[in-house]
């Protein structure tokens, strides 16, 4: 149930994205802080490093003093739906930039082969990781590079205004509402 729930969520996707949305824009923080912290995630999501997004994204965001909590939630870009994408993107463009890789990507079983890394990586074998993984990894790596830089400015960019439009908007509704408990204070 939880599972049917996570991909078709039961109050439909438009309800579930504008709690999502409420949620980010409430984070404690600054449009600055909040709007870095959920480009940093969604900036590191476009790297081949798969399991350690989060990780990467709280130090980025801790670099660059944005909420590590937003760049935690920022990593939701990179996900089962988008990672296909995102990997053969970053694998043709490093192939473009000149990296030489193993294949074309479209012959490339990314699951099977970040599977293989990871079990790889857990028996120490170097071999493997040089041979077999680097030829894929290598053009993953540098096309990743200029991908990471152009989603974060992309992100920031339109998260930033809307954050800070929000902040006020909902200072602006505290306040009215303020002077409206004053005024029947006063009236008593």
């Amino acid at each position: 149930a939880k599972l049917r729930e996570f991909v078709w969520p039961r109050s439909g996707w438009r309800r579930s994205t504008e709690y999502l949305r409420h949620r980010i824009f409430r984070l404690p923080g600054t449009p600055y802080a909040i709007a870095a912290g959920v480009a940093c995630g969604a900036a590191v999501s476009f790297t081949p490093f798969v399991g350690f997004h989060f990780v990467l994204a709280a130090l980025l965001g801790w670099l660059l003093r944005a909420s590590i909590i937003a760049s935690a939630v920022g990593t939701a870009v990179g996900n089962p739906w988008t990672f296909p994408f995102i990997w053969v993107w970053i694998y043709e463009l490093g192939t473009w930039m000149g990296v030489r890789g193993a294949s074309a990507a479209g012959n490339l079983d990314f699951t099977s082969f970040f599977g293989a890394i990871l079990q790889a990586l857990l028996r120490f074998d170097m071999v493997y990781l040089f041979e077999t993984a680097w030829p894929v990894l290598a053009p993953m790596l540098v096309g990743s590079i200029p991908t990471v830089i152009v989603v974060w400015f992309v992100f920031y960019l339109l998260m930033k205004p809307m954050i800070a439009s929000y902040h006020h908007r909902r200072f602006m509704t505290r306040r009215r509402g303020s002077r409206e408990a004053d005024k029947q204070e006063t009236t008593k």
